[in-house]
This record gives C-alpha cells, structure tokens and sequence, in this order.
C-alpha cells in the first residue's frame, strides 16, 4: 500500500495533488545524470560526466551567416507552424546523412522530431501497454530507461560483453519470457558506441541480433546518435540498412552538430510512420520549422562531413588522454577502449560502490554518472561511466587524478571494514563489459 503524499514535520501536504495523479507519475524520478548538472556545472567541478559534444569545434561564424541568411530570405516560412512529420527538405537531407550508414531511405519514410529522445518516447507511446516488456543491453541508455518506465513498461536486460549484445542471451532471455507469458515489443538497442558502454556491435552480430527478432517477430529499435564518430572514419552499416520493416531507427544532430537544435528524427516503416506522426501531432503538433531549416542549410552550405571528421579528431585525442589516464592513476580498475563515441565503462575493484562514493567524488571536485544509473533492476553499483568528449585533455588528466584519490580513500576503508563496510558495492551480478 501506498504510504500517501509525503507532509512536512508539521503534517503540512507538500503536494495537494498527490492523489489526483495517474498511476504511472508515481515512477517518474529524476535521473541520476540529470540530478549531477547542478554540481558538475560548477566551473571548478572537473566533469566527467554529461555527454555533451565540444562546440567549440564548430565554425560558429559560419553558421551564424548561414542562419542569418535563412532568416532573411525565408524568414516567414521558418518562423511558422510546420507539419507534424517535418519540413521536406530536412527530410530529404536526412535520407543523404543516413546514406553514409548504408540506409537506403525515402523522404517520407522519416519523421523529424525534437531530438531523438521525443521519438523513443513516440515509439514507446505506440507500442507499450502498462506491463509489456522491452529488451535492452546490460547497461542501457539512462534517457531510454527513463522513458520505459514513464510508460509503465517492464525493462529485460540482456547480457553485452566487449562486442555488444551476446545473440544467445537475447534469445535465451525470450525463450524464457515467452515461457513466462510476457508479452515483448521491442528491443532497443544503441549498437555503435554504445551509451554507456562504448563498445560496437559488428556487422554479423547485427545480423544475428536481428534475425532472432525477425523469427520471433519482435520490432528492433536502433538508437544510433554515435554512428559516424568512428575514430578512425569507420562506420558500421546500420541494423536499418538490412531490414526497412524489421527496425525504426532513431537518428539525432545533436551529437554530430549541435544539442540546442533539438532535432532527430525517426525513420520507420509505413503503418510505424503514420502513428508516429499522429503521436507526435498530439503532443508537440510540430517540430520547430525554424530548427529544420537551420540544419537544412548547413548541410547544404557548409562542409558537414569535415565538420564530423574534425570531431572525431577532437574525441579520439581525448579518448586517448582518457585511457591513458586511467591506465596511469586506476590501473586496479579495468575499461571498455571505445574506437568512437563519448564514453568509457569503467569497473571498480571489488566493495567499492560507485553511487555511495560520488558526494565524496563531487567534494573532491570531480563528477561521473555512477552505473547504477544505466540499469533498471538494481545493478551497476560496481561500474561508472566516464565522459571524454566535453572536457580538455588537461582538464581529462586532472579529473581521473582526483577520481584516484578519491578511489583510494574508498579502497582504504574497504581493506579496514571489508566488502560490505562503509561504501561496499552491492551484491549484484553484473554481465556488463569489463574489459581493460
């Protein structure tokens, strides 16, 4: 039973409205990531933490001309209502962006959206009852979790190693729900550059992956912001490139230009499409017309394949200050070695609990997202995720240095009250990647 609205020590309601709430708010949380901003904002915080892209490296002069120079010649276009599937021409240009991940698409298979977290929540509205079962990756996106338990949707994870979801425990872990009775929709998956793990499906375990949902007629929902940051310009065709009915892709510009646009968009097969878009006329009528347009005339007056490839070059130095570092300063921890992407999977020595040091962490002026945050059931306690993609190489030296002490001190009392003292992890079983 409900223990009722929470009241001040003088059995004052904090919140009148408490019982006139649906069901499904009571689960609402504020994410773990999202309650660190307040800290690792704080200039002398060395954040290791959000996945914010390094907008520095954006000619900024260029997109303001670009931008000036839609306002003043279409400004009462890009300034008005839109249609709730998106602006043509983005569309088109999308399909050209996708092409180089090996997706065959039309225009009118996209919808644009605001960022690529509104179309899992598109897909999540059309597809989950209260109690359905979404499959996802053992550790998955924090934003993802959100959304499924928002929509009251009960979340499998399935095992990963350092090549990305394991076929066998997918299967194994549908067999076993399908025993069971539960009744599966989809499986969401971020397979290239994984948030948070940072390891890449390769292509014949895609194939794999989505041969066992095509037999078992489960949808595959491809969450694919990193794909082209390939350290090296390597990009792995996309899952979407070997089925169109099988899979929705979700695509962002937010880490490939920049996260203020708040433009993704999803890419769907026909009758998918078509209650995408009345979801998303329902909630936000339509995406900005003014963002849409801004993107379409960069991509079609700036250089954004050389935009993307001096990203990379920016993350791969930083990934690499990354991994030395911790190779220096935390060499009894072990890590996943991204080849693109913003993230490092960081497994701590045995006892140490990553969320009960963080305020011990965030007083020494350095922040991470702990693992639990990556979880629904309770795992992660055992792991962080570190961010190498906003911080400086100097500032990346300095943030695992002062991680390092911290973990020291944690050690320290772990080797005084032992594993399950002051800090210990708890017992969990953790099929996460920990490979160094």
């Amino acid at each position: 039973m409900s223990a009722g609205p929470p009241k001040t020590p003088g059995g004052t309601r904090l919140d009148p409205w408490f019982g006139a709430y649906a069901g499904r708010t009571h689960g609402l949380r504020v994410s773990e990531t999202r309650a660190l901003f307040a800290v690792a904002n704080r200039p002398e915080v060395v954040s290791l933490a959000g996945g914010m892209p390094f907008l520095d490296a954006l000619p900024m002069d260029l997109i303001a001309k670009v931008t000036a120079d839609l306002i003043a010649a279409e400004g009462a276009v890009a300034l008005q209502y839109g249609n709730g599937q998106g602006h043509p021409t983005l569309r088109g240009r999308i399909t050209e962006v996708m092409a180089e991940e090996a997706i065959a698409a039309h225009p009118d298979d996209v919808v644009v959206t605001t960022g690529s977290q509104q179309a899992l929540d598109l897909v999540t509205r059309i597809f989950v009852d209260p109690g359905d079962v979404v499959l996802a990756e053992a550790p998955s996106y924090v934003g993802a979790l959100s959304v499924f338990k928002s929509y009251q949707a009960w979340v499998e994870h399935v095992a990963m190693d350092h090549s990305g979801l394991v076929p066998a425990a997918l299967e194994e872990a549908i067999a076993r729900l399908k025993r069971e009775g539960r009744r599966i929709k989809f499986l969401y998956t971020c397979p290239t550059f994984h948030n948070p793990a940072g390891v890449t499906l390769p292509l014949e375990r895609r194939a794999e992956v989505l041969d066992i949902c095509q037999r078992q007629g489960i949808l595959v929902v491809e969450d694919n912001p990193y794909g082209m940051l390939g350290f090296e310009g390597q990009i792995t065709p996309a899952i979407r490139s070997l089925d169109e009915d099988g899979v929705v892709y979700l695509g962002s510009f937010s880490k490939t230009l920049a996260p203020g646009y708040r433009t993704g968009w999803a890419t769907a097969p026909h009758a998918v499409r078509e209650k995408l878009v009345l979801a998303s006329e329902a909630s936000i009528l339509c995406p900005s017309h003014a963002s849409q347009l801004s993107i379409a005339a960069y991509l079609d007056n700036c250089d954004w394949r050389g935009q993307i490839e001096a990203y990379r070059g920016v993350y791969k130095e930083r990934c690499q200050t990354m991994l030395a570092s911790l190779a220096e300063h935390m060499p009894d921890c072990s890590w996943t070695v991204p080849e693109g992407g913003f993230y490092t999977w960081v497994t701590v020595p045995e006892g140490i609990n990553t969320k009960a040091m963080l305020p011990r962490a965030t007083t020494a002026l350095v922040a991470y997202v702990s693992g639990t945050a990556f979880y629904a059931d309770g795992q992660g306690a055992s792991q962080m995720r570190l961010s190498f993609c906003y911080p400086t190489p100097e500032r990346i030296r300095e943030g695992v240095r002062r991680l390092s002490g911290v973990l020291a001190k944690e050690l320290e009392l772990v080797s005084l009250f032992g594993p399950h003292g002051p800090g210990a992890a708890a017992d969990v079983t953790n099929p996460a990647p920990d490979v160094a």
